[in-house]
């Protein structure tokens, strides 16, 4: 197909796609003339994929660029590939937590601590230096900040259900046959399921805040 035909097929504009091309994102279509070119159905694929990553995700180009080298590596072993993949889908959040001396604060050691007892309690296979449990030590360090630390007692429950959550999303992946799509499943599983599961963790506190509070406003 030409490249007119690959924008109405995705709703992409056709300057939108030529960019996506000299960044890399897309490969370029085989040329049939000097100045046209063909593209197939693996176009169109990588091109939803790109979409789903930059407007469900919230990915940035840059970002998006090293997910695909992951998904692209077919040297490297699937597993290593997936962790690869995650790594670069957790965002780099703001440290925040060194005192005057440049060193940790206390807040942010007692996170460490605590997140170090979840992954060995859990049997956790967490390499060092993992992003998304970096990302759990700041998280849990500015809740301590703000006074919420005694959000650390549900820690636990979260960890259980973050487990339901990715064993699910591995047994819909293990579906996958082909190398590609194992991995692409991963990768758009773990963004888009991101979203999925925010949007029912929203759900799920609204029915419980009216399941929990509801009873005062009925009573009042």
């Amino acid at each position: 197909m030409r490249i007119g035909e690959l924008s109405r097929r995705t709703g992409v504009p056709v300057p939108t796609i030529k960019y996506y091309v000299r960044e890399g994102l897309l490969p370029p279509g085989e040329l049939t003339s000097p100045n046209q070119a063909s593209y197939g159905d693996g176009h169109e694929r990588r091109l939803r994929l790109v979409r789903a990553l930059l407007e469900v995700g919230g990915l940035s180009v840059a970002a998006i660029g090293e997910v695909l080298a992951a998904i692209d590596d077919k040297e490297r072993p699937v597993h290593k590939v997936l962790g690869s993949a995650a790594q670069r889908l957790v965002p780099d959040y703001g440290r925040g937590d060194a005192g005057g001396d440049g060193a940790p604060d206390a807040e942010t050691v007692l996170a460490r601590e605590r997140v170090a007892r979840l992954i060995e309690a859990r049997g956790w296979c967490i390499g060092p230096g993992n992003k998304a449990a970096e990302a759990l030590v700041s998280a849990l360090a500015s809740l301590a900040r703000v006074g919420q630390g005694g959000f650390i007692e549900v820690l636990d429950d979260y960890a259980e259900a973050a487990e339901r959550v990715g064993r699910a999303d591995l047994d819909y992946t293990a579906r996958q046959v082909a190398r590609e799509d194992l991995v692409e499943a991963v990768v758009v599983g773990t963004v888009l399921g991101d979203a999925v599961f925010a949007a029912l963790r929203r759900m799920a506190q609204v029915d419980a805040s009216a399941r929990i509070f509801g009873q005062e406003a009925s009573s009042a």
